[in-house]
């Protein structure tokens, strides 16, 4: 017999091709292998999509994939497109259609300025230095809420509205705001549309702040997404479907815009019902939703976000971390205070998540990093005098330049 020959790993390499299959079969099995995965994942993904399309018959299918259920599933899958109502189509088109026309800005163009008070202004004394010399380029429109101002200064005389009842945290605040804009419209001269409060003082020249609105490509809207239980914790299930959570921003009241965003304002009722009838303290599950807030920010966030800048060149403090802004003082106003509330170029949103998250971003005008404020609020009635006397010298520190 002859001896049995022992074959090592190199005398592989000399088997004849037909008998040496073991590649073969490893092809066959990943295939196999892969056949199996791609029918699996194809089953899942069906079941997945029948189970968010078909909610209402079963929900079992979303749990044979996840311990979660649907929400997960929704999670990854693309958002379900809703057919709009006949009075969203109607909406959006009109919106369009006027947002559609180019601003006309002519040499006779002005700015509305639309102060928003309980009574007198006390810085009356201060735009009327401000207003000088500028005759033509300008309105005036006082919302008096509670008692018929005490006029100082001759630009202001005559200039009231029809008014009503204004209540802080309710819809009447925003009633104002579009009877202010109602009036001011009447005027076609009227290009730029600026809300003030009684407490709020002009941090720049006439020139300057005409300039820097009349040729500016945005509306200056405050907007900003704020996910904690004062932002989009406010959002009511009643303003569904019109309003999705997802869309629900936050924002100070004090606008500038052009006039298709006031005329847009005025022409919406639908998106306006919804924060009429269901945005106000403890309307539901006692969520505190403040309308002046959130209706603006989430309307414009919706129908025309590139539209606007995201933040408002009115200048608040809210480092006290309170309901309301800090107060200026006399004490206060000194010329470094002014000079730093001209010179900032970025703005700080306070999210109620936490301990107050911070959102920073820098402010842009046509697309170039200038400072953010011509405005300023909440000043206290008795710096009147230190602002008269620093006026001059705050307001012409810097000259405007395209």
């Amino acid at each position: 017999m002859k001896a049995a020959k022992r074959w090592s790993v190199g005398n592989l390499a000399s088997l004849p091709g037909a008998r040496h299959r073991a590649p073969a079969r490893r092809r066959l099995w990943i295939i196999m292998a892969l056949s199996l995965i791609i029918m699996t994942l194809s089953l899942i993904t069906m079941l997945a999509i029948m189970a968010y399309m078909y909610p209402h018959h079963s929900k079992r299918a979303c749990y044979m994939i996840s311990s979660r259920g649907c929400k997960a599933l929704a999670d990854w899958l693309p958002p379900s497109l809703r057919e709009y109502s006949d009075d969203e189509i109607a909406a959006r088109v009109v919106i369009r259609e006027i947002m559609s026309n180019a601003p006309v800005i002519r040499r006779d163009s002005k700015i509305a300025f639309m102060f928003l008070t309980p009574g007198t202004l006390p810085f009356e004394r201060l735009w009327d230095r401000f207003f000088q010399g500028h005759e033509g380029k300008f309105s005036v429109y006082i919302h008096a809420s509670r008692e018929r101002p005490v006029h100082h200064s001759h630009y202001f005389f005559n200039r009231e509205i029809r008014s009503d009842e204004v209540v802080w945290g309710r819809i009447s605040m925003v009633d104002a705001e579009r009877r202010l804009l109602a009036n001011a419209l009447r005027d076609p001269a009227n290009q730029q549309f600026v809300l003030l409060s009684e407490s709020c003082v002009p941090l720049r020249s006439f020139e300057y702040i005409y300039n820097y609105l009349m040729h500016s490509n945005l509306s200056y809207v405050d907007c900003f997404d704020d996910p904690g239980q004062h932002g989009s914790g406010r959002h009511m299930d009643h303003m569904l479907p019109e309003i999705p959570k997802k869309y629900f921003r936050k924002g100070a009241q004090w606008f500038t815009m052009k006039r298709q965003h006031a005329i847009v304002i005025m022409a919406d009722s639908l998106y306006y019902s919804r924060f009429r009838d269901y945005c106000g303290p403890g309307i539901e599950n006692n969520k505190n939703c403040i309308a002046d807030e959130h209706y603006l920010p989430t309307f414009f966030h919706m129908l025309d976000p590139g539209g606007i800048s995201n933040w408002s060149v009115t200048q608040v403090d809210w480092s006290e971390r309170q309901w309301h802004p800090k107060t200026y003082m006399p004490e206060d106003v000194t010329h470094e205070l002014l000079n730093n509330l001209t010179s900032s170029d970025t703005v700080v949103h306070v999210t109620s998540v936490g301990m107050g998250e911070e959102i920073w971003m820098p402010c842009m005008w046509n697309g170039i990093k200038r400072p953010c404020f011509l405005f300023g609020r909440k000043f206290h009635p008795d710096t009147l005098d230190k602002l008269l006397d620093l006026f001059s010298n705050y307001t012409r520190s810097v000259s405007w330049h395209l």
